[in-house]
């Protein structure tokens, strides 16, 4: 480990995506910078390519088909009302 400079203005980018994307500051910098080595080493795939062959790498399913995200999220209105 060590340590990195970053720019101010680029640090206060990484800490506002930071909070979007639910990472630590230091997660979304270190996330950052893995896409960028490797959109550097295949600048043939896109980003959303990058992003699928790492999903697969890691054995992730990522066939949205299968999701039931209406299970996954639908709550009543009543049940958060009364908790």
């Amino acid at each position: 480990m060590g340590i990195v400079k970053i720019d101010d203005a680029l640090h206060e980018e990484i800490r506002k995506a930071s909070g979007v994307m639910v990472r630590s500051i230091n997660a979304q910098a270190e996330y950052w910078i893995k896409i960028g080595m490797l959109a550097e080493a295949n600048p043939n795939l896109s980003y959303s390519q990058i992003i699928s062959e790492q999903l697969e790498q890691a054995n992730v399913n990522v066939n949205v088909n299968k999701v039931n995200f209406n299970a996954a999220v639908a709550m009543p209105t009543e049940e958060l009302i009364d908790g």
